[in-house]
């Protein structure tokens, strides 16, 4: 049930122990009964993108035979359950050069409306899967022919949109629009760092998806491990809407029968609990923008003014994350210490901004600093303290070699508007002198404790220093207040939450800060600036409501 899983999940978050060990050896590899003749005939074995890993007889997808081409009817794929609805899903392996034919003719015929790409085309250097798409205009594979007609860049994912048209030999057919959702912040190794980022992406996979098309096409580069992990954390999470229990063993063994391996490491099957228990604690928490005043009204609607008791448990459930004290470890190092001006605030190992090392000096790599990811990019931004006297020159180094064009600072230097100072860097390189410029961004009337007086002044500077980042290229925006957390955290929640409302009309404040506090502590700090945080997109969405229409 659902209560032991969270106990589960939360024992391997913990421990970080070994989940599938306990069972995973008894989970069935593949299907007693299944057979793979078709698979492993001579003409087919180039097909298949690794030897090990073939399709079931009894599963695999048939494509119409070819006149006269022997095993034109073979692709390596396999149709797959979802929770209750039979082939939900086809499993495919990455196309390769010589497949992509096929694969497109798979999709055509199946009537499908959706692939779900979960591999890089390349990653550390090995081919993973063959470009089956054109990059821009049209390009015919055997008898389809693709064209691009959009595509959106965003942090975890793209979207590319097609329009796809069979030319049969009687002339065309009508064309059909395939979307291709391509999740590009899965790891080499391992898993994506949190479920955030997945757990969006299925739930735009599902919106994408029409109801009356075809299987959903989810592909990796085998067809299993990431393939299978997206497969049963879609499934169960419909299994935890209907019967309010999960049970990933039992699932995974199911579809086991389907295709062979489907979850391949012990990191994916602990990854899909990780996903689950995310989806049970918090569920959706995101709004459309029309719905934000409603929700701010519920969240401030208590009797008394001051008892705002549903922000104030929204709020609670991030300040109740865990704060991962053993990912700090060069921040507590003897001679960093004192470069840090709050004990809490130290960057995590994973994310801090590395300085080059001064010859002969130790430690000299380290600032207390960290990259946070942006809307459409990782690393858009720097989260930093204030500079101290004896980190000033550290700080400078930062920003020259991180090529950085924008500084934000949101503190007064003795705790008045809006300054904007052009600085020009020079830097010493090899002994001929380089130079840069950079825009210093200095909000004033953000006080120490509390917030801005009104929320205008905050879009008009993230709308400048945006406007800056076009111009100087999207290097890396330096934000700091005094600790570099509560209003810095403040600063970006806000940059990355009004990037989306004017792109999607969506809005998820709670997901949006609880991403920033896994990459840096204490990100909005206070139950103000999260309230600050709603009250500003309310604030933009009154002043551009008039003539923009978010949908």
């Amino acid at each position: 049930n659902l209560n032991s899983m969270i106990s589960f999940a939360r024992i391997h978050n913990s421990v970080g122990m070994n989940v599938l060990g306990n069972n995973s050896s008894s989970l069935p590899g593949g299907s007693t009964q299944g057979t793979c003749e078709e698979a492993n005939k001579d003409e087919n074995k180039e097909k298949n993108r690794y030897p090990n890993i073939l399709p079931y007889d009894h599963s695999r997808v048939i494509l119409t035979p070819i006149d006269g081409v022997p095993c034109s009817d073979y692709i390596n794929a396999s149709y797959i359950d979802g929770y209750t609805d039979k082939n939900k899903f086809i499993a495919a392996q990455g196309p390769k050069q010589d497949t992509v034919a096929d694969f497109w003719r798979m999709i055509w015929e199946q009537k499908s409306a959706t692939i779900v790409m979960l591999t890089n085309l390349k990653e550390r250097k090995e081919d993973k899967c063959h470009q089956y798409w054109p990059d821009q205009g049209c390009w015919t594979y055997g008898n389809v022919r693709v064209a691009v007609e959009d595509f959106t860049a965003l942090v975890d994912y793209t979207i590319r949109k097609f329009c796809v048209q069979y030319q049969a030999s009687d002339g065309t057919k009508t064309p059909r629009l395939v979307t291709q959702l391509h999740f590009t912040s899965w790891p080499d190794f391992g898993v994506p760092f949190s479920p955030i980022g997945m757990l969006k992406f299925l739930k735009k996979v599902k919106q994408v998806n029409p109801s009356y098309a075809g299987p959903i096409v989810v592909h990796c580069s085998a067809g299993v491990g990431r393939t299978g992990t997206f497969i049963v954390i879609d499934a169960l999470i419909d299994m935890m809407y209907a019967e309010k229990k999960v049970d990933v063993f039992g699932f995974v063994s199911r579809i086991r029968e389907q295709r062979s391996q489907l979850i391949q490491t012990d990191l994916q099957y602990s990854f899909v609990y990780q996903a689950l228990l995310e989806y049970f604690l918090y569920g959706d928490t995101e709004l459309d923008v029309s719905s934000l005043e409603g929700h701010l009204d519920k969240l401030h609607n208590t009797s008394a003014p001051l008892d705002r008791v549903g922000l104030e448990e929204e709020f609670k459930k991030l300040t109740n994350m865990r704060i991962m004290k053993e990912n700090m470890r060069t921040g507590n190092l003897p001679a960093n210490m004192k470069k840090n001006r709050v004990l809490q605030i130290i960057p995590y190992d994973f994310n801090r901004v590395i300085l080059s090392m001064k010859r002969g000096q130790e430690f000299t790599d380290y600032i207390n600093a960290s990259f946070i990811d942006g809307y459409r990019q990782k690393d858009y931004f720097i989260a930093t303290q204030g500079p101290l006297a004896h980190t000033v020159d550290d700080f400078w180094r930062m920003v020259w070699e991180w090529k950085c064009h924008s500084i934000v600072m949101l503190t007064e230097l003795q705790e008045r508007d809006q300054v904007h100072i052009n600085l020009t860097i020079h830097s010493y390189v090899h002994g001929s002198l380089q130079t840069r410029l950079v825009r210093h961004f200095h909000f004033h009337g953000w006080p120490e404790i509390g917030i801005p007086a009104e929320g205008k002044g905050m879009i008009d500077i993230i709308a400048a220093v945006q406007k800056q980042q076009q111009q100087s290229g999207n290097n890396p925006i330096v934000v700091h207040c005094s600790a570099g957390a509560g209003r810095t955290g403040t600063f970006i929640a806000l940059s990355n939450i009004l990037e989306r409302v004017k792109a999607e009309g969506l809005l998820d404040v709670f997901q949006t800060v609880k991403s920033l506090r896994m990459q840096r502590p204490h990100m909005v700090q206070t139950v103000e600036q999260y309230d600050f945080c709603y009250r500003v997109v309310q604030d933009f969405v009154d002043i551009f409501s008039d003539y923009a229409n978010f949908k």
